[in-house]
């Protein structure tokens, strides 16, 4: 009686998944009928710690970087750390607002652990979307190894998921649509730099010469890695790439405070410059030789090199120092339940010593969905969601 049971919940559960599959199809086709602007039918995340809401608070491991303790989520709803490193919301966040979706994707980790029995991954996965951006991850699978989910393995985890709604849906040519039409989230890189540059002082190297051909060949892997991750998404259906770039890995409060005068790093956001102008030619590259391949690249450096340069004209009045820490500049000591916490966080351009508060990814969101042309090429994210 039990195995029929449980055939029977399956069956019924089988049937679902499709009828929701068939419903999202519907109302996407519908919506462009009547020229009503629809949401995409989801977004998939893929990124570092800038875009993660979770996935990292369910690696094992003494080393792994969480945002799982106070002061993390002081502003979220309910004041709760959510493995989110900011003090509410995230850049995810505010781009899932922005292109119409009710909340962010929630973390891929979550909706495969034990407690779930991963029942909830193929229906988030339909409506909402997954995140598989992790805290500390890099393009390369050497940045942090061991303690993240590389970019490599995000996109293995995307292919995963991919099967399960195939599997449920019965339909591969229905699964196609629904990917096509998705909206891919990118943002790679700077822990990729941040390696490199503080191994490079590490070496304190002497000779111009060899930093310029051991940068260069960084830079082959980088664009090697990324190249390969997305044309492995385009061959899982992936059209709609939004892609965001490295900001000034310099002028962030634990760049700063490497040097006595507390300025920005500028070697590492001439290193960050150069990773920028590869990620920029490689996306023309593939987007000509991939068919039906579009993106929309966002200057994240630029529009962090404007906001510290003109601060006051973003509502900021620090943007040198974390709000939440300890020692110089907030970014000698982690943000935890004993750092130093400002009083207004809307002032603060930085959180911690590494990431934005919650108002500067909103204002970053804004940017790339709608925002000045200058800080998204060749379209941004709003004519990306809008393409038919």
């Amino acid at each position: 009686m039990y195995m029929i049971s449980m055939g029977y919940n399956k069956l019924a559960m089988m049937e679902r998944l499709v009828l929701c599959l068939v419903m999202v199809l519907s109302m996407d086709v519908l919506g462009a009928a009547a020229g009503v602007l629809k949401p995409p039918p989801a977004m998939y995340v893929f990124g570092d710690s800038t875009l993660d809401v979770g996935n990292n608070n369910y690696l094992p491991g003494a080393n792994v970087r969480r945002a799982n303790r106070p002061y993390y989520g002081v502003d979220f709803p309910g004041g709760v750390p959510t493995g989110r490193f900011s003090n509410g919301y995230n850049t995810a966040d505010f781009i899932a607002k922005c292109i119409g979706l009710v909340s962010s994707p929630p973390p891929y980790l979550s909706l495969v652990a034990p407690a779930s029995s991963g029942g909830l991954l193929v229906p988030t996965a339909l409506t909402i979307g997954v995140s598989y951006a992790s805290g500390a991850a890099g393009i390369l699978d050497s940045t942090n190894a061991g303690s993240t989910i590389p970019l490599s393995k995000q996109v293995q985890y995307f292919n995963a998921t991919r099967s399960k709604i195939a599997a449920a849906a019965g339909s591969s040519d229905a699964v196609d649509t629904l990917v096509n039409r998705s909206f891919f989230l990118l943002l790679f890189g700077g822990n990729d730099v941040f390696a490199f540059a503080n191994a490079e002082q590490a070496r304190n190297r002497s000779g111009a010469a060899d930093l310029q051909s051991d940068t260069a060949a960084f830079y082959g892997s980088l664009v090697s890695n990324y190249s390969a991750s997305i044309r492995g998404l385009y061959a899982l259906g992936a059209r709609r790439l939004a892609v965001v770039n490295v900001g000034l890995a310099g002028c962030l409060p634990v760049s700063r405070v490497l040097g006595a005068t507390g300025a920005c790093a500028e070697d590492r956001n001439r290193l960050a410059n150069g990773f920028n102008a590869a990620l920029r030619s490689l996306l023309a590259d593939l987007a000509s030789g991939l068919p039906g391949l579009v993106y929309s690249l966002a200057d994240n450096l630029g529009l962090m090199a404007d906001t510290i340069a003109h601060p006051r004209a973003s509502g900021f009045t620090d943007v040198a120092d974390a709000c939440c820490g300890g020692g110089r500049l907030g970014a000698e000591a982690a943000c935890a339940p004993n750092a130093t916490l400002c009083a207004d966080r809307g002032q603060y351009y930085f959180w911690d010593n590494i990431h934005p508060t919650e108002r500067a990814a909103a204002l970053r969101a804004q940017a790339f969905y709608d925002g000045p042309a200058q800080y998204t090429t060749p379209i941004n994210f709003k004519q990306l969601v809008r393409m038919s």
